[in-house]
């Protein structure tokens, strides 16, 4: 009876595990990919982005930028979503930073239940994206669809491949550049910084200390602002990206550029800067979305359509995991 039994739960696991590898079919990302395996998945993401943002309305930005440092290392696999200590989500930068997780585990329980391992964890984190975007104000663009899951996590990759707001402006366009990206992606992507939150030590270093003074390029009263904010505190406290607009995705963040009010020293130095790049490049396109908000939400829409197809895996590459915590 016992043996039986056992060989019951290796059939039902196996079983499981067939679904969760199953979903293959074509090599290209297409806006139609679930239209027929899986009809409902858009119905299901909007529900709980906006149950979540209703929750939490900065929770549209968290999921954004969860998206945003999936695609940056190992391509937009999911491997953020993996567990283990040895996980992407336990590097430098994403620690005390990216959320959203547990947003992606309900929309992903509820997928398996209506129509089990078609969609990928890759795939959820990507339209979860959109719809953070496009419920905080931001444009609709259209999300291409069928990837597949890696198997791995790249803690390693995380730590030295993710753009950090204390390096110079050319450094990051490197960065963005080493992974398809352009010098008008890392304008139009650094755009996503109108909504959101960040903590006092990514931007303490703008400020006064013994040892030095505040960044001349950040406004004084703003400044003075953040100074109260984060003096005597561990780092963890937070504020608005955009604080003209901290919850509106707008083209605010661009403005704020103009007058100084740029948060992070990398998004400041986009238009502040004294590189060669910022005189060339990324200064105009600031001034340029700063006047017109439908030619940003226009290149916001194409870069992170461009963004979701770094690295993707296709075909017979990767998994459909059951668990986006785990490798099948």
């Amino acid at each position: 009876m016992e043996h039986s039994h056992c060989r019951l739960l290796l059939v039902c696991s196996l079983f499981a595990l067939c679904l969760c590898s199953r979903g293959t079919r074509g090599d290209e990302l297409t806006i139609d990919f679930y239209d027929d395996m899986c009809p409902g998945l858009y119905n299901i993401v909007q529900q709980h982005v906006f149950s979540a943002m209703r929750d939490e309305r900065r929770m549209g930005a968290s999921l954004l930028r969860l998206h945003f440092h999936d695609c940056f290392v190992n391509g937009c696999d999911g491997s953020i979503l993996l567990d283990g200590d040895d996980g992407e989500k336990f590097a430098q930068p994403n620690q005390n930073s990216v959320r959203g997780y547990e947003v992606i585990d309900a929309i992903k329980a509820d997928l398996e239940s209506m129509c089990p391992g078609v969609v990928s964890c890759a795939d959820v984190v990507a339209l979860a994206a959109s719809y953070g975007v496009l419920f905080s104000g931001g444009p609709y663009y259209d999300v291409l669809l069928g990837r597949r899951d890696g198997l791995v996590a790249n803690q390693e990759g995380a730590d030295t491949g993710l753009p950090s707001p204390f390096e110079p402006i050319s450094s990051i366009v490197q960065k963005f550049a080493d992974v398809g990206l352009d010098t008008t992606d890392v304008v139009v992507l650094s755009g996503a910084h109108t909504i959101g939150r960040a903590r006092c030590t990514l931007f303490s270093n703008r400020l006064t200390s013994t040892t030095s003074s505040a960044d001349p390029t950040l406004d004084s009263t703003m400044a003075d602002v953040l100074q109260s904010l984060c003096a005597g505190g561990d780092g963890n406290q937070t504020t608005a990206l955009d604080m003209s607009s901290a919850d509106a995705f707008d083209k605010g963040y661009y403005q704020n550029l103009l007058t100084e009010r740029g948060l992070l020293s990398s998004d400041q130095g986009l238009f502040s800067g004294d590189e060669d790049v910022v005189a060339s490049t990324t200064r105009a396109l600031v001034q340029k979305y700063s006047d017109d908000g439908e030619q940003f939400f226009s290149d916001f829409g194409a870069s992170m359509v461009k963004m979701g197809s770094i690295g993707a895996l296709t075909g017979d590459e990767g998994e459909i995991r059951c668990n986006c915590r785990v490798a099948n």
